[in-house]
């Protein structure tokens, strides 16, 4: 269920259609695990309520190498794009960090979960998949939706890290809902679901989501002198997770953070038919402030959470 804009999807890999040829089974075979498949199923036409996604910016092409990861009981194979080209220090087998071990500045436990900043390079890789996953949902039956789904996934992994790494001007950060029990489980198996928070000035020339007549050309110099403003995007959950209030629990996280942080308004982008994801975000707080789209695509409502 997507909740938001949703950048176009990558690309289909150059002769995709004709360079795997004899081998398209085993390929398929080889492509065809996803992560986090050791949990029960649940409906997922019961869990629309806690799925939704925003827009995901895709940044520069890169590729990390097949990893592998274990259970307790079966081998589980982390989803990785189709040709590696650059080390990676990402270990999937690697244990999540304990509770405290999570010196986390941000952090809200609920029922089984708890909900945090990322820490480590894998749960950022989870949480690229993760929005990977919901972005081709409705193609499962294509029959290269793996490699698709790798390439989308590798892409906003790096993306991801140069957002959160930027020092200045914005403050970008990454959460994620995390199992919380005495299990001895791997990063792969852990993370159900994840959430993008950035919180910033507005640049010289540039108004407010909620203002009307934005330019689309301003300068990247920051008013410092201006209030902050947060906006919320990539929020998902994996298939398996949902209807148990992890979504609910990642905004009230991000709302919070983004107040510690000082922004005065919160906005975030659903689209229109997304009743579901509508009702989610009403309940939680947030009101229809550009119901015609007309400030940006018309498919997109824009909504405001004020802290006043």
């Amino acid at each position: 269920m997507a909740s938001g804009a949703v950048a176009p999807p990558p690309p289909p890999l150059t002769g995709a259609r004709r360079g795997f040829g004899g081998r398209g089974v085993l390929l398929r075979r080889r492509l065809a695990a996803t992560p986090m498949k050791d949990e029960p199923g649940v409906s997922a036409n019961g869990g629309k309520e806690e799925m939704a996604a925003d827009s995901v910016n895709v940044a520069r092409k890169a590729s990390l190498p097949g990893l592998s990861s274990s259970s307790s009981d079966r081998t589980t194979v982390t989803p990785t794009p189709l040709h590696p080209v650059e080390p990676s220090d990402l270990r999937f087998n690697r244990l999540r960090p304990s509770v405290e071990e999570s010196d986390c500045k941000y952090k809200r436990y609920f029922g089984r979960y708890v909900a945090r900043e990322a820490m480590i390079d894998e749960e950022y890789w989870i949480a690229a998949w993760l929005r990977a996953e919901n972005h081709y949902e409705d193609q499962s039956g294509d029959r290269y939706v793996e490699s698709f789904k790798r390439k989308y996934a590798s892409q906003e992994f790096h993306a991801l890290k140069k957002r959160c790494g930027k020092q200045y001007g914005e403050k970008y950060t990454c959460f994620v809902a995390v199992k919380n029990d005495d299990i001895a489980r791997t990063v792969l198996n852990s993370v159900v679901g994840t959430l993008d928070l950035c919180v910033r000035h507005p640049l010289h020339g540039e108004k407010y989501p909620e203002e009307p007549g934005n330019s689309p050309f301003y300068s990247r110099i920051y008013q410092p002198d201006q209030p902050k403003f947060a906006y919320l995007t990539n929020v998902c959950v994996a298939k398996y997770a949902r209807r148990q209030g992890i979504a609910s629990n990642l905004l009230l996280l991000a709302i919070d953070a983004a107040r510690l942080d000082g922004a005065e308004s919160i906005y975030i982008h659903v689209h229109k038919d997304n009743l579901p994801a509508r009702r989610l975000y009403d309940h939680i707080g947030f009101k229809m402030v550009d119901m015609d789209g007309a400030r940006h695509s018309s498919d997109l409502c824009l909504l405001s959470f004020s802290k006043h």
